[in-house]
Parts: C-alpha cells; sequence; structure tokens
C-alpha cells in the first residue's frame, strides 16, 4: 500500500513532496547525531560546543533547502498538450522584435533584419509570414511589434507599406537615442541634438533593455495592456503555461534557455540569488573566473533571449521605478580616433524584478542567432527546412546540435561571402568548418565531419563544383582555371 501511494505521489508531480519528506528526516537523524556529539563534551566545553552546534545547523538547514535555478524542461511543459480554447489564448499575445540592430558587423548599411535569408526573403519576411500563419490557422489577430533605433527607424516604415495585404497588423516604436561620452572626461561628445553630419557617431541606442522604457513611452503598452503578454517566435505550448499554470500563479517572466555548446560559451546564464532568478552575462564576470563561466560543463545553459513578459507586470514596475538592470559599459572608439563609452542594458537583466520568474529549457532549434555571416551559413544550407516562415532543424539531420562554423575575415561583409559561395554547400552531416583566407566554393559542394580550408596570404583555393570533403584539410593553394 506504501509503495503504491508513493508511486502515485510521484507521478502526480509529488516529487517535491518526496524530496521535502526526505529534507525533514534528514535534519531530524542529523540534529539526533549533534545531541549524540554534544552528550560526549564535558561540562566546561558544553556551552561553546552546543552554540558551535547550532550554528552548524543553521547552516546545514541552509545547505538542504538550496535550490537550482527555477528552470523547467520544455518536454514537461508541452506534455500537458494544448487546451481547445487556444485561440483565445493566442488573442493575449503580442510579439516584440528587436529590430535596433544595423547590419555593419557584416558589411550592411540598413537593418539587419532586412538581408536575405531563403528565396529572397529576408529575416522580417519570414516573421511576418510567421504570424500570418498563426492568424490564418487559429482565426487570431496577433500583431507584430518593432522595436526601431533611429538607425533603422526610416527604412523599415519604407518597407513596411509590401506587409499592408498581409494577415498582420504591424507596429513600430522607437528606442531611446542616447548621448555617447567622452572616455576621459566622461563629457558627452553631443554638441546638439541634431544627428546627422558630423554628429552622426555621437548618438547610440542604449542596447534592448531600453525596451521597457521606450515601449511604456511609446503608449503601445497600454494599447495592448487588454491583451497580456510579449512573446518572441510563438510556441503555444509555453503561451499555454503562461496564460493557465498548472499551480494556478502565473508567471511574470519566463526566459526560454538552452544547451550551450561551445558557439555559445559567451552566452548569459541563470542563476538563484536571494530566491530570485538572475541573468549574470560575461561582462560581469572577473576575469579570473571567465573561463569558469564559458565551462559547458559548469553552466550547461544560456539565456535565447527569447522572452515571454507580463505586460501589466511591465506597466507596475515601469511606473514604480523599479525595473533594475546591470549597466554594461561599452567601449568604442569612432571613425575620428575618439575613445568613447556607451552605458547599455539587456533586457533579459531585469528577470529579478518580476515575480514568479521560470527558465525553460527549449530545444536547441528555438535559438537561431545571427550575429556573422558564420550564422547566416548555417540558417541558409539544408541544415534548416522553412515551413511557413519557420525555420526548423532539418530531419535529415542525425545529431541534434549545429556544426562550428568559423568563416575567415575574407568572409565578413555580406556580399563578399555572397560572392565567394556559389551555392551554399549540403552541410547535413558537417560538425566542424573553419575557412581562412581567399578561398571560393563552386555550385553543389557538400562538406562533412570537420573540414578545414586555410589558403594561406597570396594563395586562392577554389573548391572545385561538385566536390565533397569529408574530414579534409585543404591548405595552400589550388585554383581550378577556366580553358
Amino acid at each position: 500500500e506504501r509503495v503504491f501511494n508513493l508511486s502515485k505521489a510521484m507521478s502526480q508531480d509529488g516529487a517535491s513532496q518526496f524530496q521535502e519528506v526526505i529534507r525533514q528526516e534528514l535534519e531530524l537523524s542529523v540534529k539526533k547525531e549533534l545531541e549524540k556529539i554534544l552528550t560526549t563534551a564535558s561540562s566546561h566545553e558544553f556551552e561553546h560546543t552546543k552554540k558551535d552546534l547550532d550554528g552548524f545547523r543553521k547552516l546545514f538547514h541552509r545547505f538542504l533547502q538550496e535550490k537550482g535555478p527555477s528552470i523547467q524542461p520544455y518536454e514537461k511543459i508541452k506534455a500537458r498538450g494544448l487546451p481547445d480554447n487556444i485561440s483565445s489564448v493566442l488573442n493575449k499575445l503580442v510579439v516584440v522584435k528587436l529590430n535596433g540592430g544595423l547590419g555593419t558587423s557584416m558589411g550592411c548599411k540598413g537593418p539587419k533584419s532586412l538581408i536575405g535569408v531563403r528565396n529572397e526573403n529576408t529575416f522580417l519576411d519570414l516573421t511576418v509570414q510567421q504570424i500570418e500563419h498563426l492568424n490564418k490557422t487559429y482565426n487570431t489577430d496577433v500583431p507584430l511589434v518593432l522595436m526601431n533605433s533611429f538607425n533603422t527607424d526610416e527604412d523599415t516604415k519604407k518597407i513596411l507599406q509590401k506587409y499592408n495585404h498581409c494577415r498582420v497588423k504591424i507596429y513600430t516604436f522607437n528606442q531611446s537615442r542616447y548621448p555617447r561620452i567622452n572616455k576621459e572626461s566622461l563629457l558627452p561628445v553631443a554638441k546638439d541634438v541634431s544627428y546627422s553630419g558630423e554628429n552622426t557617431e555621437a548618438w547610440y541606442p542604449p542596447g534592448h533593455g531600453d525596451i521597457y522604457a521606450s515601449f511604456y513611452n511609446s503608449g503601445l503598452l497600454d494599447t495592448f495592456i487588454g491583451e497580456d503578454n510579449l512573446g518572441a517566435t510563438v510556441d503555444l505550448y509555453i503561451l499555454n503555461h503562461l496564460m493557465n499554470p498548472p499551480n494556478g500563479k502565473r508567471c511574470e517572466f519566463v526566459m526560454e534557455v538552452t544547451n550551450k555548446t561551445r558557439a555559445d560559451v559567451k552566452g548569459g546564464t541563470l542563476t538563484q540569488y536571494e530566491g530570485k532568478l538572475r541573468l549574470v552575462e560575461i561582462a560581469q564576470v572577473p576575469k579570473a573566473h571567465v573561463d569558469e563561466f564559458k565551462s559547458v560543463s559548469k553552466f550547461k545553459i544560456f539565456n535565447t533571449n527569447n522572452l515571454w513578459i507580463s505586460l501589466g507586470a511591465v506597466k507596475r514596475l515601469q511606473e514604480q521605478n523599479a525595473i533594475d538592470m546591470e549597466i554594461i559599459v561599452n567601449p568604442k572608439t569612432l571613425d575620428g580616433g575618439l575613445n568613447v563609452i556607451q552605458l547599455e542594458t539587456a533586457v533579459g537583466a531585469a528577470i529579478k524584478s518580476f515575480e514568479n520568474s521560470l527558465g525553460i529549457n527549449v530545444p536547441r532549434s528555438r535559438f537561431l542567432p545571427v550575429k556573422t555571416t558564420s550564422d547566416l551559413l548555417l540558417v541558409m544550407s539544408n541544415l534548416y527546412s522553412l515551413n511557413a516562415g519557420s525555420l526548423t532543424m532539418s530531419e535529415k539531420r542525425e545529431f541534434p546540435t549545429v556544426p562550428l562554423v568559423k568563416l575567415g575575415s575574407s568572409f565578413t561583409k555580406v556580399q563578399d561571402y555572397l560572392r565567394r559561395f556559389e551555392s551554399i554547400p549540403d552541410m547535413l552531416e558537417l560538425d566542424h568548418l573553419t575557412v581562412s583566407g581567399d578561398v571560393t566554393f563552386g555550385k553543389n559542394v557538400s562538406l562533412k565531419g570537420t573540414v578545414i580550408i586555410i589558403a594561406n596570404h597570396g594563395d586562392r583555393i577554389d573548391i572545385p563544383p561538385g566536390a565533397v570533403l569529408e574530414n579534409k584539410i585543404v591548405s595552400g593553394n589550388l585554383r581550378i582555371l577556366d580553358h
């Protein structure tokens, strides 16, 4: 009977109650053992031994209470299934995308979201397609909100006209514009409010942590407050978990995290401190501990910046001036050689200001960062299938992780990168690719295992059309000449 009840308790998510019973029994046992030890103390040792052991008991109690960060496995959330009224749940959703970044790190002049990914589709096209698919499938009206910066606003607004006939309402607001400060004097570089001519470099958008204040100031927060949540690439299971929490207690802030690979060692991680979840970024870690922070075995997860946040909570905290985010000091050198610093914040750092926060460990496929052309190569390749605007890992890929790709400086700019690939190689069986120097790829090249291609200074390597490179190192000079 006892065994049956125990298994029943376990199956009904009684695991935590079971652990609590074990904890209590262990504390009781330790208490008894300490009392036994105390009986061995002589009369003049008794008082200070008792104090020592009482102190130890308190510490031991705390040790038993210590928990890791509140992180739920995605599978557990998915296992709950979806309610019949998923459409009414979707009508509480607002999707906000950060659209303030320029593709400058990849040599582009305009917004990064306008870089082509698949069949002439840009990242923004894919986002609109995803939400349109959602609205058509569930007969809902999920809006898309873009947070632009003064750098991207004009170009984005021109482009938005092409979506007039899509079944998606698109809203935009601008994030703040802050003055850069001189590293030596700590005074603003800007001389006036204009940001053209020589003043162009005097201003900057202060990181995505600015979303709370600028969304609130734009008036859009109040527009949407009747709705309820702010999400990333929409996942119905996570949305359902938020709107219909199993314990009846709503999470105000959910951060999607995923398992670290060697490619993500710099990603921020979650810790639990004073009963609250906190985001720890590499910039906050003292130099002596950076290697420890990067360890894949010590810190197993990192923040994907897919966040689900209650709009009502954002309004409350914004009005109380209670959103607390660590300051990131970002040093830059302007074109004229002047050293400046810009003060930024990260959107995920606010997690500790919200009630009942949660991390959800999602599959790697929910996270597609594109900061470099190496990332771009992955999403343009056959590693991903495109369906209704969503890129998902191809079923033909045997491993759930993406290859580690490092393209050299000849590939940094998008136009150079595109010129060097006649077509994107087949990468389904690739583990690791390193390319350095003047290298070009012909059509229908296949890369498998570990491939390293290094053209020395002054040399050039042309990988011929149809080549299959499996666990190969190619170096020196290889030119295929037309005749």
